[in-house]
């Protein structure tokens, strides 16, 4: 029997958009409709990003996590639905003092950060066990900090457990591995604990075959786990984790581009990933497939 492979669809991010790229998902329309042609080609489940309609800058607000949900629930009920809950981590200390937060600073609670998914109460959501140093310069936008410190990820962690859903443990570099088995040996997490390996983050751990398995290496030894690249590397982390017996994760949130220059879709991204995992002998999980595998209802 061919090994199972959970396939998730980042399908936005909150991110800076590229100007020249088409129709990027902005609306909750957009966004859901989106996840909906992900799942149709084949993607598990879909991670979820809200953004505000109007300029498309990333938006955590839970009216537009629900318009989203809602949206994606009528058309397919079955695709898993992985909320984030990285927006508000973001510290922008003021150039001319870091000791003060810049106005652009956007830190919220952790009741604030999981208030969505304790109203929507998806299968998954993110836990980002990491703090690390983002660079500025977008629209001349200062550098800033993606801020989780370990007593907002416990509070969070137990919030997530509340409301019945299931954590994926983001993890960008090794120490947060580490961070992170200790939140799940306090009891905070649940086991098996679900982890995604983050690759090629600039100022974050490598998107390499050396890094990739230093970092699985590291994980519990019942983890479930995934991993994805960014840019270039999405394909090449598919084929990677898949042989080293992970899960995977594409969509445009980590990869615009099918090639050099050439803009690629969602369903496309989805679809190049499904060849790979077919051509390496195993096979895209169905979203009932991926429920047992993660342990979800």
């Amino acid at each position: 029997m061919k090994r199972k492979v959970v396939l998730t669809c980042a399908v936005t991010g909150d991110g800076p958009i590229h100007p020249k790229y088409p129709n990027y998902p902005v609306t909750a329309e957009q966004i859901a409709a989106a996840c909906i042609e992900a799942a149709a080609a084949g993607a598990s489940v879909v991670h979820i990003h809200g953004r505000d309609p109007e300029t498309g800058i990333g938006d955590r607000s839970p009216a537009v996590f629900r318009a989203i949900v809602e949206e994606v629930r009528k058309h397919n009920p079955d695709v898993l639905i992985n909320l984030t809950t990285g927006m508000g981590a973001t510290l922008v200390p003021d150039p001319a003092d870091e000791g003060r937060a810049h106005p652009t600073t956007d830190v919220g609670t952790a009741a604030e950060r999981v208030g969505h998914v304790m109203e929507l109460r998806p299968q998954i959501c993110t836990l980002d066990a990491t703090t690390m140093n983002l660079e500025g310069g977008i629209a001349g936008a200062p550098d800033c900090v993606f801020m989780n410190t370990p007593g907002k990820l416990r509070d969070m962690a137990e919030m997530i457990r509340e409301a019945g859903v299931k954590p994926e443990i983001e993890v960008f570099n090794p120490g947060d591995i580490l961070l992170a088995r200790r939140l799940v040996e306090q009891g905070h997490i649940d086991e098996p604990p679900l982890f995604q390996i983050c690759l090629g983050v600039k100022w974050s751990a490598p998107a390499d075959l050396k890094t990739l398995l230093y970092m699985k290496d590291l994980l519990p030894p019942n983890a479930v786990w995934s991993a994805f690249g960014i840019s270039r590397w999405q394909m090449e982390i598919v084929a990677a984790s898949t042989i080293l017996g992970g899960h995977c994760r594409v969509g445009l949130e980590d990869n615009i581009y099918l090639e050099r220059g050439v803009f690629a879709t969602n369903a496309q991204l989805v679809e190049r990933a499904r060849r790979i995992i077919s051509d390496l002998g195993c096979e895209v999980a169905t979203p009932k497939e991926a429920r047992e595998i993660l342990g979800v209802s």
